[in-house]
C-alpha cells in the first residue's frame, strides 16, 4: 500500500511539474567591442627592440 501511494505521490508531482507550460529561453546578446587598429602598433616594437640592441652595444 505504501508503494501505490508513493507512486501516486510522484505521479501528481511529475504532472504538476510539466503543466506550467513552454517557457522561451532568455538569451542576452554577446556585446562585440570593435577596436581601431593603427599603424602605429607595427613600428614601436622594431623600434624599442634598435633602441635595446643600440644600449647593449654601446
Amino acid at each position: 500500500m505504501k508503494k501505490l501511494a508513493l507512486a501516486a505521490l510522484f505521479a501528481v508531482a511529475g504532472t504538476a511539474a510539466l503543466a506550467t507550460g513552454y517557457v522561451a529561453p532568455v538569451v542576452e546578446p554577446e556585446v562585440v567591442v570593435a577596436h581601431s587598429s593603427s599603424s602605429v602598433g607595427g613600428v614601436v616594437v622594431p623600434l624599442l627592440l634598435l633602441l635595446l640592441v643600440a644600449v647593449a652595444a654601446s
